[in-house]
């Protein structure tokens, strides 16, 4: 798969490790900070797709595409029809979920083994073939890395037109689809993992803080030091301060 590999996580039964702290959250806790977060995305549009004879009906979103600097990320989830994890009932969109929570998730997507998998597109090629573009490439990656083809892709609201298998678009997919929402949190997660990694090589940039998105932070960054080789030359905060140096 295409994220970057997770650090081990320590096992405690009832309990999930929040990677990013080190520390141990109970399961339950975990529910009742993420069922106030927003109303839970349901499976009807998957069951839907099960009772027309579809088997293996994936998700998929993206993380990274209104950055300014990093690459795109997209992900795949494969939900088996009868999938029963304890922690489907946690998964939401990403962007609505605490770092720490995301990362919780994540880690028992994997210790599930749950089938998924991510497509990486660097900023040059961002920046060669366009952002909506890119993000269409990233799709393509992460769907040719699973073990087989979906039969059924629900988009949250980015079509596929060339790759031959059927699909349908969901606005706000990553609220309301559940196979979705866990394709949410994968993106996110793992280009998160791979922000932080770009911090250590440019910290002045403080990508830790901000992942790349056009925060007032960020744009100050770039007013100091101007742009560096993870930068998307060609998303206008970045061009236009090009010109002006």
């Amino acid at each position: 798969m295409g994220e970057p590999a997770a650090r081990p996580a320590k096992k405690v039964p009832g309990f999930c490790l929040a990677l990013d702290t080190e520390s141990i959250i109970p399961v339950k806790q975990l529910k009742k900070v993420v069922k106030r977060v927003q109303a839970r995305p349901d499976r009807s549009e998957e069951q839907a797709l099960f009772a027309a004879g579809y088997r293996r009906v994936a998700g998929l979103d993206e993380a990274g595409r209104g950055a300014l600097a990093g690459p795109v990320v997209a992900a795949v989830v494969v939900l088996p029809e009868h999938a029963d994890f304890h922690w489907l009932a946690m998964v939401r969109d990403s962007k609505q979920l605490q770092k720490t929570i995301r990362e919780n998730i994540f880690s028992l997507m994997q210790d599930s083994g749950l089938e998924f998998s991510a497509g990486i597109i660097s900023p040059q090629i961002i920046d060669n073939i366009n952002i909506l573009n890119a993000t269409k490439k990233a799709m393509k990656l992460a769907i040719g890395q699973l073990k087989k083809p979906p039969d059924y892709l629900l988009t949250d609201a980015v079509p596929l037109p060339r790759l031959r298998i059927p699909q349908k678009g969901i606005v706000k997919g990553d609220c309301s689809c559940l196979v979705i929402s866990c394709a949410s949190v994968v993106a996110k997660v793992t280009r998160d993992r791979i922000m932080l990694k770009l911090d250590a090589k440019y910290p002045q940039y403080k990508f830790r803080d901000h992942k790349g998105y056009g925060t007032s932070e960020h744009l100050k960054c770039l007013q100091r030091y101007g742009a560096c080789h993870i930068h998307r030359m060609t998303f206008g905060p970045v061009r236009d301060l090009a010109r002006m140096i």
